[in-house]
């Protein structure tokens, strides 16, 4: 592995200064490499963590203009490869993005959510300390957030449970594109690979990987009444809980108070017809003064995000969850419908860099102050309110929008901790987890950075609902789940089948072709 042309370029860029320390994890994490392989190229690479953040610009004009990672011209093909979490952080500015969320900004203004006495830099204390401290010495490696502040708190977290316990922890952040992540992983499990110990496991994974995965079960017994029912039961396979439930996410629309208020409008839209109504007017009038300004924003690159926002508008608009009661329902004329309407959308209301835009990609393009709605997880919620935002205390947060009839829907998404039966010491591992969906780190992660809880105690905690007030506005969204129950271990490859075939109607692809050709291959792999 360390002789191919990746690691070699990796190599090279870490001596040349052109990739900092969180690059070159990301980018390693991408390659699949080894532990040894990282640890050389860290070497080579020198300085520290914050190298990215102590050099970016504040401004928030040019961070708003990610699409330089996506050409609008590209395949989807093309538009996966130049977009990699590799790429993306080479050219997309990472550094602007960053500034507006470094843990430095942060810490001159106290905690992003105001909340007194949390800070994002201050971990909860490691209250299984004692039984985790029979483990000291041993080393894990953690696949960790990959995505938005994620990381920054991994880090914190993973060294105040070092200091406590003597169990050393290698953070790596997983890849930002969750199907490289699953594949990342799939790789590791199919080589029966120790590397990993601790990691990351999208909601709709454990299906898929439980042969690889320990059995939680008895470790966490005494948890499992604490967290909700329905996460219990996801997790759940064959009687054995494989994920500790870490954070809940679901589809919510960022929108621009001061920009409706300007522009004449009363509130959100509450239709996919009104979006664009509103797009078009305060585009007309913000474009004078800002070409780089644009309507909305959103998840358009060929990847799993892609499958989440267009289940929304599917599903949003009468055409059904793609799979239901076994059956594939995507080829039908509300599903065809929506499908042209969001192709209608590039290089109109949304910028034609978007069918490469990831979830940072968009929360880069609104936080910088150049776009009137965003369609994204609720993690942006705390970064659009840092003292570095464009938007601070500008936007609001509510239901997506509906199909004429419809009902807003809100992908169900959020994220497991798991061990892997590979580790070698499973144990520590174990107590690591612990520490990490424990109820003071789950409060610690919702108050500083607006992780939603799946700790029924800390969901309802006051400190939790004053900072997650948007939480109010989503009581009646529905939430629609991808099938992977439906679709077992193909899931990935159904997916993709997916996320691929919508993207090809984003980039001017005629969904009445492409939408029966799409349900055609999903059905091929349901057998």
């Amino acid at each position: 592995m360390p002789f191919d042309k990746g690691y070699s370029d990796l190599l090279n860029d870490a001596m040349a200064g052109r990739a900092n320390r969180r690059q070159v994890l990301r980018r390693a994490a991408v390659l699949g490499l080894s532990l040894p392989a990282i640890g050389a190229l860290l070497a080579a690479c020198g300085g520290d963590d914050d190298e990215a953040t102590s050099t970016t610009s504040t401004g928030g004009e040019t961070a708003t203009e990610p699409a330089a990672t996506s050409e609008p011209e590209s395949s989807p093909t093309e538009s996966e490869a130049e977009s990699s979490p590799t790429e993306s952080e080479a050219e997309a500015s990472p550094t602007e993005g960053e500034a507006e969320a470094s843990p430095t900004e942060s810490e001159a203004a106290g905690s992003p959510t105001g909340s007194g006495e949390m800070s994002i830099d201050v971990a909860p204390e490691v209250a299984n300390a004692d039984a985790a401290s029979q483990y000291s010495g041993a080393t894990l490696t953690y696949y960790g957030d990959g995505v938005g502040i994620g990381n920054q708190l991994d880090e914190t977290l993973a060294k105040a449970f070092t200091d406590a316990t003597g169990i050393q922890i290698t953070v790596i952040p997983r890849p930002e594109d969750s199907t490289e992540t699953y594949a990342t992983y799939q790789r590791a499990f199919e080589a029966k690979s120790g590397e990993i110990d601790v990691m990351m496991v999208d909601v709709i994974w454990p299906g898929a990987f439980a042969p690889h995965l320990a059995d939680l079960t008895d470790a966490f017994s005494d948890m499992t009444s604490e967290w909700y029912e329905s996460i219990v039961e996801n997790n759940t396979i064959d009687g054995k809980l494989i994920g500790a439930p870490w954070f809940g996410d679901f589809g919510i629309l960022y929108y621009r108070t001061d920009l409706l208020e300007q522009y004449g409008f009363d509130g959100p839209p509450a239709t996919w017809d009104e979006l664009e109504e509103q797009c078009k007017t305060i585009m007309e009038g913000e474009q004078a003064n800002n070409p780089n300004f644009w309507g909305f924003v959103f998840q358009g690159k060929a990847y799993e995000g892609l499958t989440c926002d267009a289940l929304e508008w599917i599903a949003s608009s009468g055409g059904g969850s793609i799979i239901e009661n076994g059956e594939v329902t995507l080829d039908n004329d509300n599903a065809k419908a929506i499908l042209a309407k969001a192709g209608g959308w590039i290089g109109t209301i949304a910028p034609t860099g978007v069918t490469g835009y990831q979830e940072e990609d968009a929360r880069n393009a609104f936080q910088g102050g150049n776009a009137a709605f965003m369609r994204n997880w609720p993690y942006a919620y705390a970064q659009g309110n840092d003292e570095g935002s464009a938007v601070k205390d500008k936007f609001d947060v509510g239901p997506l929008p509906a199909g004429d009839g419809g009902e807003s829907v809100g992908t169900l998404g959020g994220w497991q901790l798991a061990v892997s039966t590979y580790s070698k010491n499973q144990e520590a591992a174990i107590e690591f987890v612990k520490y990490m969906v424990s109820a003071d780190v789950v409060k610690w992660r919702a108050v500083v950075a607006t992780f939603v809880p799946l700790i029924k105690s800390v969901a309802e905690d006051p400190d939790v609902i004053a900072n997650q007030p948007y939480l109010e506005n989503l009581a009646d969204v529905t939430r629609v789940t991808r099938p992977s129950r439906e679709t077992g271990e193909n899931y990935n490859q159904v997916s993709t089948e997916f996320f691929q075939g919508v993207n090809e109607i984003l980039t001017g692809g005629n969904a009445d072709d492409i939408v029966p050709t799409i349900a055609q291959r999903i059905e091929r792999l349901l057998g």
